[in-house]
């Protein structure tokens, strides 16, 4: 009796099993909407790419976000080089020199930023867990390909709704070797072998396109991309600091 009285149940029902007030919880649905790497959005129809004048609704605002950076990479011989300024700017206003634009995503993976600094830090972020839990899940670790799409699809199911991403994915897989897909904030991917992403990515290409050759040694990799790098950042006032670089 008391354990009825504390679940609130007529004594008269017993424990039958037509009682409409103890429905049945649907967990799915809650692990889905509590999931740490889903972004609880409110219940209405999301348009950011546009806001409205609080003092005439018929006018709309076009939300101008003021960034730059300038980073790229490229495939040569020897593997993957890719480099990056480290400048982080909000409009005519510089943040900070000393960002570290290129993320690790795993020990095969790594990640560049160009966009918003908060956007590409977590999804990359929730790319490296994913990543992680494939390698986990099936004992070898997921290729370049899988990975960029994976963060392709995510990024997909938030389009249109802020969200400002530009991101190189390269590495190695035993599956196709050195690759790079570039993967932006409206779900968009593209394979390639040389990318430049940012303010100052056509002055980089400009240098790219002018001495990139594949059958470069190490040395001239890195001459070449530090040498984009350090062009862009002088020609884009958004771009500059240092000249970070990795190779795979």
């Amino acid at each position: 009796m008391a354990f009825e009285s504390f679940l609130g149940l007529d004594p008269i029902e017993k424990f039958e099993l037509r009682r409409k007030h103890l429905a049945e919880t649907k967990y799915e649905d809650e692990i889905e909407a509590n999931h740490p790497t889903r972004l609880c959005l409110p219940q209405i129809s999301l348009k950011l790419n546009s806001l409205h004048d609080a003092n005439d609704h018929s006018k709309k605002i076009a939300m101008k976000f003021n960034k730059g950076t300038t980073t790229l990479s490229f495939v040569y011989k020897g593997g993957i080089m890719v480099c990056a300024d480290s400048r982080a700017t909000g409009g005519e206003y510089i943040s900070s020199g000393n960002v570290k634009k290129i993320i690790i995503i795993n020990d095969y993976l790594v990640g560049t930023m160009a966009g918003g600094a908060a956007d590409c830090s977590y999804w990359q972020r929730v790319l490296s867990e994913h990543c992680r839990m494939f390698e986990l899940r099936n004992k070898e670790r997921i290729s370049v390909a899988a990975a960029s799409k994976l963060l392709a699809n995510i990024l997909y199911n938030y389009k249109g709704m802020g969200l400002s991403l530009g991101s190189m994915i390269c590495g190695w897989d035993k599956v196709k070797g050195s690759s790079i897909f570039y993967v932006d904030n409206d779900g968009n991917r593209f394979p390639g072998k040389m990318f430049s992403v940012g303010s100052g990515s056509p002055y980089a290409y400009g240098v790219l396109d002018t001495f990139y050759r594949y059958d470069m040694t190490d040395e001239e990799a890195y001459d070449l991309g530090r040498r984009a790098i350090f062009h862009a950042a002088h020609r884009d006032a958004a771009s500059g600091g240092k000249i970070r670089d990795y190779q795979r």
